[in-house]
C-alpha cells in the first residue's frame, strides 16, 4: 500500500528540510508531493537540495493560499491512500502507521488524526493549553461541525487527514485558503464516509514563530460549513 504525502508550503525555509527529512525516514512506501506555494524566502532553495526519486516537487509562481497548493497535491498523487503534511514541523510523521492502521484493516476509508480527544484544557502550569483562543475556535468548530452534519468529531481543523485514493479522488476542492480543512470534511460527511479519529501530540507554535492562520480564517470556516450543508449533491 502505497502513501501519497502531500505537502503545500509558503515561506518556510527554517522548517522545510527537517519536514522532508522526517518523512522520508518513515518507513511506509510512499510518494512526496510538494508544492511550494509561491516563496519568496528560501524555501524553493532548501526543496531543491533533496534529490530523491520519491519526491516530486510543483512550484506555483505566486502565493495562491493552502487550499490552492493541497487541490494542486491532491490532483497529482497517485498513492492508494493519502496524507496532508504541513510544513511547519507542528506535526509529527512518526504518527503515519497509527493512522493508517484502521485503513489497513479495512475498518474505515478516512481517518483523522485528532489533537484534540484527550487534551484538557489548562490556562496554567506546566503543560498549559497552547493558543487557547485556537484551542476553544476549534471546539466551537468541530461541535457545530458535529450539529450540522450528524457526527461526533473532535478535531475537524486537524492537519492530519488520511483517506483513501477512492475518497481523495472524489473531493474536486475548491477552496484557495485555509477554509480547506472545513471544505474536506464537510464533503466527506456529505458523500457519507464515515471518520475514525486517532490520537496524537503536536508542537503547536506561536505568531512569532511564523503561524499563519488568523480570526478571519474561523468565520470564513463557519461560512464553508453552511456552504457545503446547503448541497443535495456534490459533484
Amino acid at each position: 500500500m502505497k502513501l501519497s504525502v502531500v505537502i503545500p508550503v509558503f515561506n518556510e525555509e527554517k522548517t522545510i528540510g527537517r519536514v522532508i527529512r522526517r518523512v522520508l525516514a518513515e518507513k511506509t512506501p510512499k510518494e512526496i508531493i510538494i508544492v511550494d506555494d509561491g516563496s519568496t524566502d528560501g524555501t524553493r532553495e532548501e526543496i531543491k537540495k533533496f534529490r530523491n526519486k520519491e519526491i516530486r516537487v510543483f512550484f506555483h509562481k505566486v502565493n495562491q493560499g493552502k487550499g490552492a497548493a493541497v487541490s494542486k497535491g491532491i490532483k497529482n498523487a497517485t498513492g492508494d491512500v493519502l496524507i496532508i503534511q504541513d510544513a511547519d514541523l507542528e506535526y509529527d510523521p512518526k504518527y503515519y502507521c497509527k493512522l493508517l492502521e484502521p485503513i489497513i484493516l479495512g475498518k474505515v476509508e478516512v481517518v483523522f488524526g485528532t489533537r484534540l480527544k484527550k487534551l484538557k484544557f489548562k490556562l496554567w502550569g506546566k503543560n498549559k493549553t497552547p493558543l487557547p483562543l485556537h484551542y476553544w475556535a476549534n471546539r466551537f468548530l468541530s461541535g457545530l461541525t458535529n450539529f450540522l452534519y450528524g457526527s461526533h468529531l473532535t478535531d475537524v481543523e486537524t492537519g492530519y487527514k488520511m483517506m483513501t485514493k477512492e475518497v481523495y479522488g472524489d473531493l474536486n476542492i475548491v477552496s484557495r485558503c485555509f477554509e480547506v480543512e472545513p471544505e474536506i470534511t464537510a464533503k466527506i460527511l456529505k458523500k457519507g464516509y464515515p471518520i475514525v479519529e486517532v490520537p496524537i501530540k503536536t508542537q503547536p507554535r506561536g505568531y512569532k514563530e511564523g503561524k499563519k492562520i488568523k480570526a478571519k480564517d474561523a468565520l470564513l470556516a463557519v461560512f464553508t460549513l453552511f456552504k457545503y450543508l446547503q448541497l443535495t449533491k456534490i459533484a
